[in-house]
């Protein structure tokens, strides 16, 4: 379920479409937390992938 909500975030970002990967990126960071909570992910995995796509999404508004 992350990988997709992720990749959601990757794809508007490719087509450089600033509003859409706000949004997906907005849906995928709850996600990402939820799955730290559960013991899936570490945090400070999860803090990389938030970092990671939080950096691509402003890229495209600059």
């Amino acid at each position: 379920m992350v990988r997709t909500y992720i990749k959601r975030v990757h794809g508007a970002v490719e087509a450089n479409d600033a509003e859409a990967a706000g949004t997906a990126l907005s849906q995928a960071v709850p996600i990402i937390d939820k799955m730290v909570t559960k013991g899936i992910m570490h945090k400070n995995q999860a803090a990389r992938q938030k970092s990671r796509l939080n950096k691509r999404v402003k890229s495209l508004s600059a």
